[in-house]
């Protein structure tokens, strides 16, 4: 059914438009301030010239980011985190999500299980027993201190069950006719049919994991063991003297703290920029479908 377009409707688009635009700015602001720091000289950055837009033009700064051994290392180690990581966190997810979403009488046990997780995220057993624990199992300064621990995300597994809950049961049911079994239906139908919310959880999980820094900073012995996060974290809140004390004198005057900084984070933030966009049409999606029960 066709609607005529009003003046007050107009009106109302056009404005919604302008608000939304402004909105959209704001959030952007940060990161595009950043990024004009990070190609911008020194002098201009310090004398506060610079905006949206680099002043002085130079790249000095990224030759420098790609050229260190300690940066490239810790990025090195968050990716190794990122996928052993998401791997771990999807395949637990979907493995407890499905059992979870079954009835009282399919699954005589479900309802205990499913507040023994939902117990884990109201209450903790605190920083130091946390980090006894990992420290006695012997993973202290390796990367599976940084994933084993978060392994289980509850939420998302809250997520996937009651997406599970809301397909039809009687896929299921014919499934079981022609002699499927549970592990044949999760993996056949289950999974293909969730899409929109595993892309939500991959989200999650991905994010999760890159953002992820104070982990790193209790885990780890060593500061090569360092994820990216971590590194940074020690970049932004402390100098590093060592990133410029083997450059020529030439470069040292085009280079400053402020833009070895904002390369780092823009670097840093980049990969989810370019991932999360693919996702973004499942998200909204994912996170409505997984937060109803039917």
């Amino acid at each position: 059914m066709l609607h005529r377009m009003t003046a007050g409707y107009r009106m109302f688009t056009v404005l919604n438009t302008i608000f939304l635009a402004g909105l959209a700015f704001l959030c952007m602001f940060p990161l595009i301030h950043i990024l004009a720091v990070s190609f911008s000289s020194a002098s201009a950055v310090a004398a506060g010239e610079v905006k949206l837009w680099p002043v002085d033009f130079t790249a000095v700064a990224y030759e420098n980011v790609f050229g260190k051994k300690e940066y490239l290392t810790a990025f090195a180690v968050s990716g190794k985190r990122i996928v052993l990581g998401t791997l771990l966190n999807m395949a637990l997810t979907v493995l407890l999500a499905y059992p979870l979403s079954k009835e009282a009488h399919q699954f005589r046990w479900r309802t205990f299980y499913a507040w023994f997780f939902v117990f884990t995220i109201l209450f903790s057993g605190g920083l130091i027993p946390w980090y006894m624990v990992i420290k006695e199992v012997g993973l202290l300064d390796t990367i599976w201190a940084l994933v084993i621990p978060s392994a289980v995300p509850v939420f998302n597994v809250i997520l996937m069950l009651n997406f599970f809950r809301g397909l039809p049961k009687e896929l299921e049911e014919s499934a079981k006719i022609d002699g499927a079994g549970h592990f044949t239906i999760m993996m056949r139908i289950m999974v293909p049919l969730s899409l929109p919310s595993l892309a939500t959880v991959l989200l999650f999980s991905m994010v999760g994991h890159w953002n992820s820094w104070f982990d790193g900073l209790i885990l780890m012995n060593k500061p090569e063991h360092y994820p990216l996060q971590s590194f940074l974290q020690t970049i932004v809140i402390q100098l590093d003297p060592q990133f410029l004390s083997s450059q020529e004198a030439e470069i040292q005057a085009l280079l400053s703290d402020r833009t070895s900084r904002a390369a780092q984070i823009f670097v840093a933030a980049f990969p989810i920029l370019i991932v999360y966009p693919f996702l973004q049409r499942f998200f909204v999606k994912g996170i409505v479908l997984g937060s109803v029960k039917e």
